[in-house]
């Protein structure tokens, strides 16, 4: 059993709202427990955190997403500006180093938390970083993420969406065979085909470009005092967030850990398409207490 508080943290240009799970009885000697996605926020990992009653797990809505107002004039999301506002977090928090686990967007944000601040973390687990990059069609994944982004500026979310999705099931380097194909129908993919006029999605607009185009200082990642493991999901195989956790782990010399299920495997089913969270946790469980 766990209670759970909500908390706001003011930092310099944003009110950082963060969810502190605790444990009912004595934490156990394990470290601080952080789950951090981007764009998702920290209902995402509800599933994930009911799974670790033995430790304090800590969620938290990123910068601008969720319940975290931002009142610096930006709708950027940057790595290293969500690293900045973790490292406050986890000196406000008073445990670290902590461990961390990263979702997407977040694995990039706890790869730059790792290199900016390498006392903050005990071990980061990095679950399938989009990091272009590191791939060697580096050039390509841009032009692919270029295609649906000018699908959303033409024909709003669904049509963005659907394009996303044919980037994130695509096997392999992006040929020309990609691009050669026809824009898919939101339609088939159970998405809105109607424009509702808005152009602020932070995954389909250029918001988090910054996430995307991040390369990792794969010096700082291996010298440091930290525990980097990069994970990939044993059902994206192939697919362009498998290659680049592939990739990255290499650049850091070492070979993804697979976990089960796929990209959001730690998702129960009220996310859409449900993972497996039990065996993702008693993964990841395992990978923590390696280190």
């Amino acid at each position: 059993m766990t209670t759970m508080e909500t908390h706001t943290l003011a930092v310099p240009g944003v009110d950082l709202v963060y969810d502190v799970r605790e444990p009912v009885s004595a934490p156990g000697g394990h470290r601080t427990l952080l789950m951090i996605g981007q764009p998702m926020t920290a209902e995402g990992f509800g599933a994930l955190a009911a799974h670790f009653t033995d430790r304090t797990v800590v969620t938290y809505d990123p910068r601008g997403l969720g319940r975290s107002v931002r009142s610096d004039g930006r709708s950027d999301h940057k790595p290293q500006q969500q690293a900045a506002d973790l490292h406050l977090l986890i000196e406000a928090l008073g445990t670290g180093p902590v461990d961390v686990f990263g979702s997407s967007g977040g694995a990039v944000t706890g790869l730059e938390l790792v290199t900016a601040h390498p006392g903050d973390v005990g071990t980061l687990v990095a679950h399938e970083p989009p990091i272009n990059s590191v791939l060697p069609d580096a050039e390509a994944a841009e032009r692919a993420r270029t295609a649906f982004y000018e699908a959303y500026e033409a024909k709003g979310m669904g049509a963005g969406m659907a394009a996303f999705m044919a980037l994130a099931s695509w096997q392999g380097e992006f040929t020309d065979d990609f691009f050669a194909q026809p824009a898919p129908d939101p339609a088939a993919f159970g998405l809105p085909t109607e424009d509702d006029g808005s152009r602020d999605d932070p995954l389909l607009s250029k918001a988090s470009w910054a996430v995307t185009d991040y390369r990792p200082d794969a010096a700082a990642l291996t010298a440091g005092p930290a525990r980097v493991v990069i994970a990939v999901g044993e059902e994206t195989t192939g697919t362009y967030t498998a290659r680049t956790a592939v990739a990255t782990a290499a650049l850091l010399g070492q070979e993804a850990v697979v976990f089960p299920s796929h990209h959001g495997g730690f998702l129960d089913g009220e996310f859409g398409y449900a993972g497996k969270p039990a065996e993702f946790a008693a993964k990841l469980r395992e990978v923590l207490d390696a280190g």
